[in-house]
């Protein structure tokens, strides 16, 4: 008597089975339904491509447009006669160079803050958790529903006089580079990638005789390249667009950063060569997005974890 084996059927395997998108396999053979959906996956990304280049074009004619022609017709698609040494002209009359500089500087700092609370933080409350790891984890997650408006006062005033060192760090780097190190956005992200990594390999480096420190600079650290540049990118973004905090703390104007510089100068510069200093402060964050991309999209994908 013949044994009947089991028949075993995969989930998705079946050859005529559907996707399980919105548009089903068979539907997709069909012309009709392939030139539809071609048509508007290019108008979509014709209308994306607009919505994201046109604001740089339009800075980017003005920038080389003459004053004149900018108050005259402020909509032409392009200027009669290019002024191209706008750029050369704001780069020095404007100090646009020295500007940058400074958010360069305090860009830089903040990038280093924020990743050393970061990973620190995130290997503390995901990879050794002690006892109050849980509360902890809480807390941080609490200060993200505190809008920063309500602790603006408080910071200021921290700021200005040090609790503990009676010192001040108004008018200088640090003013900028520690408050932004705090924040709880970047420490929790970390967090959930560092939760994603198996925990046979923190247990095998201890058997091996590895310490705690050892498994964050040769595992940790190794492993979480992808987040480390999403979080690299995502504090240059937002530190160098930031306005608020660094025109309050840092009053001297020959150290404020373009974001808090451009307003100040909007008041007396020519309006052709405002835009044209806007433009020199959109391009480099533009070009390390562009650069960069790839891998904002990997450390994305992270956060789904590491398993499997």
């Amino acid at each position: 008597m013949a044994v009947q084996t089991p028949l075993r059927i995969r989930r998705g395997n079946r050859p005529e089975e559907g996707g399980r998108g919105l548009v089903s396999r068979a539907d997709r053979r069909r012309i009709s339904v392939r030139v539809s959906l071609g048509s508007v996956q290019g108008l979509t990304f014709l209308l994306l491509l607009a919505f994201g280049a046109a604001p740089l074009y339009w800075t980017f004619k003005g920038a080389v447009s003459p004053t004149q022609e900018l108050l005259r017709d402020p909509l032409a698609r392009w200027p009669d006669h290019a002024q191209w040494e706008n750029l050369s002209r704001a780069w020095n009359e404007l100090q646009v160079g020295q500007y940058l500089w400074n958010t360069v500087v305090l860009v830089t700092g903040s990038v280093l803050a924020h990743l050393l609370v970061a990973t620190t933080g995130g290997y503390v409350l995901s990879v050794l958790r002690p006892r109050w790891a849980a509360p902890v984890r809480w807390m941080v997650l609490a200060t993200l529903f505190v809008p920063g408006s309500i602790s603006l006062v408080a910071l200021y005033l921290t700021v200005l006089d040090l609790p503990g060192l009676g010192i001040s760090l108004a008018n200088s780097p640090w003013g900028v580079w520690l408050p932004h190190a705090a924040s709880a956005f970047t420490v929790l992200i970390v967090m959930k990638f560092f939760d994603g990594i198996p925990r046979e390999l923190f247990e095998a480096a201890e058997v091996d005789g590895a310490g705690p420190l050892i498994i964050f600079r040769r595992i940790v650290l190794p492993m979480s390249r992808p987040i480390l540049a999403v979080v690299t990118l995502l504090t240059v973004m937002n530190s160098w667009k930031d306005f608020l905090w660094p025109l309050i703390v840092i009053s001297d104007t020959e150290k404020q950063p373009i974001s808090a510089a451009l307003p100040r100068l909007a008041e007396t510069a020519e309006q052709s060569l405002l835009i044209a200093g806007m433009l020199l402060a959109i391009l480099p964050p533009v070009v390390l997005f562009l650069i960069f991309q790839r891998q904002i999209v990997r450390g994305g994908g992270g956060f789904t974890g590491l398993k499997g």
